[in-house]
């Protein structure tokens, strides 16, 4: 697991090349405000060794932040990064490791059936009931547990920083959102035991849609009210406190809802998903900044937005639009390819806009 001193000394080996605020906290760990993002690429042995070497280099040049999930590629994301991991030139204390649950993973390629691999292989097993999956997500206490152990399997590591439960939402197709929070409540409970026993250092959500649609929207959550059942999920646990520490969802240029749509209610006001979170203390980790690579194209970001960010290219002044957003620790850069790894890491060596200036972008 990432600790405090092993994380300070990452950023003491690389801060001087940086602008101001590139290492940002995470609890008391220090964490790039850039980090690698592994879910796209095909499921092949070439796809893996192109990964390998952009999560090693991005190691090696400054990101100490890697993101996937037992899903990814068929669960050769996670393979990917265990091993780039420990051939990076980096302690394994100073990565912030993060992953997710919630989707049935294949292993290794997609099978020609795939509803008889799930029948055989997790749902006649126990590992899964067939009632509890709505479009290959499940969010119950037992799946999640599991697909915790494979990811560390898969890592080969004891433990994760960050731990999400992925894209809760999807179970509003089929269940009432009270059910939804409930089944969240008491996967969070048994979240809260893995922290406690040193399996993960935090645990939170990863969405899509939840938190940046408006409340009558068919895949609309409450972040106040996940918060609150993390809340109530420690005290079940008997933990000192919440591990509840983050979200991860999309914010760019083109999918800027997180922040300019007021859907959660607070104690004294309606605010946007970011503003909360923000207020709550919790970290946001902003995926698709560069919108799976449409903004790295040319034109690909309004000409006022750009006008007001650094970077040399299209796609670090859009990593930088993301850096900037308030409350945005790190934003997660798709990285399966070790050509691009200079330019997206290169976006922290210019400054984010300061929050008036963001702010103003709205008006």
């Amino acid at each position: 697991m990432a600790t405090r001193s092993a994380t300070w000394a990452y950023r003491d080996r690389f801060h001087e090349r940086f602008a101001r605020t590139y290492f940002r906290r995470f609890g008391d760990h220090l964490v790039s405000s850039v980090g690698v993002g592994t879910y796209l690429g095909d499921a092949t042995d070439a796809a893996d060794e192109r990964y390998h070497e952009a999560v090693v280099e991005a190691l090696d040049s400054g990101v100490n932040v890697v993101d996937t999930a037992v899903n990814y590629r068929h669960q050769r994301s996670e393979r990917v990064v265990g091993r780039a991991v420990e051939a990076a030139d980096v302690d394994r204390e100073a990565v912030m490791l993060a992953t997710k649950g919630g989707f049935i993973p294949f292993d290794g390629e997609r099978p020609r059936d795939a509803a008889a691999y799930i029948e055989s292989e997790y749902v006649a097993p126990g590992i899964v009931d067939a009632d509890d999956l709505v479009s290959g997500n499940a969010i119950t206490p037992e799946f999640i547990g599991w697909s915790l152990d494979r990811s560390l399997s898969n890592l080969g590591v004891d433990s994760v920083d960050l731990y999400y439960v992925h894209n809760p939402e999807a179970q509003l197709a089929r269940f009432d959102r009270e059910t939804v929070y409930d089944r969240l409540e008491d996967t969070f409970a048994r979240l809260e035991k893995r922290a406690a026993a040193g399996d993960i250092g935090h645990y939170g959500v990863a969405t899509w849609e939840a938190f940046r649609v408006p409340r009558g929207h068919d895949r609309y959550l409450s972040l106040p009210e996940v918060v609150s059942r993390a809340r109530a999920a420690a005290d079940r646990a008997g933990t000192t406190g919440t591990h509840f520490r983050a979200v991860q969802l999309p914010f760019n240029v083109h999918m800027a809802d997180a922040f300019t749509l007021s859907v959660h209610e607070s104690a004294d006001e309606t605010q946007s998903a970011l503003r909360f979170a923000d207020e709550a203390g919790l970290d946001v980790f902003a995926s698709a900044p560069i919108l799976q690579g449409d903004l790295a194209e040319p034109g690909g970001m309004p000409a006022v937005v750009a006008a007001e960010l650094t970077g040399d290219t299209p796609a670090q002044r859009a990593i930088n639009f993301a850096r900037s957003a308030p409350g945005v620790t790190a934003a997660l850069v798709g990285t399966g390819s070790p050509e691009h790894v200079a330019e997206n890491v290169g976006a922290g060596e210019h400054p984010p806009m300061g929050a008036d200036a963001f702010d103003a972008v709205f008006e």
